[in-house]
């Protein structure tokens, strides 16, 4: 689903607001991308879609672009713009990898259902860090009969414990997130900073109907009353990315829809 050819490209470097224009090469930290980056597309006029090369050096990589050898992943003079790399609509030229600086934190938020944990596990290559996770070692060690609402606040506690083992460790993760706990996402960002890192936000942009499907897939649903907080809460974090408004400490935003997600086969950190 999603095959990435030869073909594909990325997005140009633009600050949001800049009116259309046309073809441009441009050169990343690590290689030469080109794209028509601005102008009307699928979803109408372009919301402002940007690649700015920063210090992080995040960048999208597709199978067969290779990336430069010992490139530095440099700063940038004054704050750096916001990043925002909208790979929805692209079908067939979704590219297969993501690619961040060494050390970088990566969160991947999107509704129940949507496929985050099938992301984390397929791409992140032993660096994820999942709910899902602690919730199935509990699950496997409790009763059948026993409600998950009973043991609920373990699982995070568990989660939560876990989490921070892996930070204090320093190393490039790539971590789960319901979309609904912001401070999660605020504890993360204090990390990146903290270490000097940059944090970076996967978001994946699926429809109610899909993430429902999705959930009935793995047996596990939510209730409609928390559905509905999830729903608002993620499609706060779309918009506003569409905006160019990042959550606080988060220096890029990848948009993804289902098909985008699913040619993602690598989440990597190199530098």
């Amino acid at each position: 689903m999603g095959e990435c050819g030869t073909g594909t490209l990325g997005e140009d470097p633009v600050p949001f607001g800049t009116p259309p224009r046309k073809w441009t090469n441009v050169y990343y930290p690590f290689f030469t991308l080109r794209e028509q980056a601005q102008g009307d597309g699928p979803r109408g006029p372009a919301r402002g879609r940007v690649m700015t090369v920063q210090r992080s050096g995040a960048y999208a990589a597709a199978t067969g672009v290779p990336a430069r050898p010992g490139a530095p992943a440099g700063g940038t003079v004054g704050a750096p713009a916001p990043v925002l790399r909208d790979l929805r609509d692209r079908p067939g030229r979704s590219p297969r990898r993501l690619t961040f600086a060494a050390g970088d934190l990566v969160v991947v938020s999107g509704l129940p259902g949507s496929g985050k944990t099938t992301l984390i596990q397929r791409s992140a290559g032993g660096l994820g860090v999942d709910s899902q996770d602690t919730r199935d070692r509990f699950d496997s060690s409790t009763p059948r009969w026993l409600p998950y609402a009973v043991y609920r606040p373990l699982v995070r506690i568990a989660h939560y414990a876990g989490l921070r083992r892996a930070l204090r460790a320093g190393g490039s993760l790539v971590v789960h997130d319901c979309g609904t706990q912001a401070w999660v996402r605020r504890w993360l960002a204090r990390e990146a900073a903290r270490r000097g890192r940059a944090l970076h936000l996967v978001l994946l942009d699926v429809s109610a109907e899909v993430a429902r499907e999705g959930q009935r897939e793995r047996g596990r649903g939510v209730s409609s009353y928390a559905f509905a907080r999830h729903r608002r809460a993620v499609g706060r974090l779309v918009r506003r990315a569409e905006e160019g408004r990042l959550p606080a400490g988060c220096a890029s935003a990848v948009l993804l829809d289902r098909p985008a997600a699913g040619a993602l086969r690598s989440v990597a950190f190199s530098g």
